[in-house]
């Protein structure tokens, strides 16, 4: 089986995002899926939100930081910000790494309904790009 590692600064948006799309989207038979940040920040609520608008439940996922057995056995990993990428421990030659510097909505700024905007932007950037790999 291979394993699929999205990561970024805090594991509770964009990585949690990629973790749920990648889930429903790869044949879990072919792929483990996971997702970790440089720290734990805890789990976006807007986050959970917006996949549940498109029928995916993470609101059971936890926010966790990068575990080091998992990373180093991956066969690709996915950095989702720039810290993730400048702050991340070595990735292994052997690891497929690819960088998708996507902006934090997390930061979105705005009334409610342009942050959530924002939010779905996100997801459906992040959607797109795992239908490509």
């Amino acid at each position: 089986m291979k394993k699929i590692y999205f990561l970024c600064t805090g594991n509770s948006c964009r990585s949690q995002l990629a973790e749920g799309l990648a889930k429903s989207i790869l044949d879990s038979k072919e792929w483990e899926v996971r997702s970790a940040g440089i720290e734990a920040h805890g789990l976006n609520p807007r986050a959970v939100q917006i996949m549940a608008e498109i029928g995916i439940d993470i609101s059971q996922n936890k926010s966790e930081v990068i575990d080091l057995a998992f990373l180093n056995s991956s066969d690709v990993v996915i950095t989702l910000c720039g810290d993730a990428l400048d702050n991340c421990p070595v990735i292994p030659k052997s690891v497929q790494h690819i960088h998708w510097g996507l902006e934090d909505p997390a930061k979105a700024t705005g009334t409610e309904e342009e942050v959530m905007n924002m939010f779905r932007k996100t997801r459906n950037e992040i959607e797109k790009r795992i239908k490509h790999l």
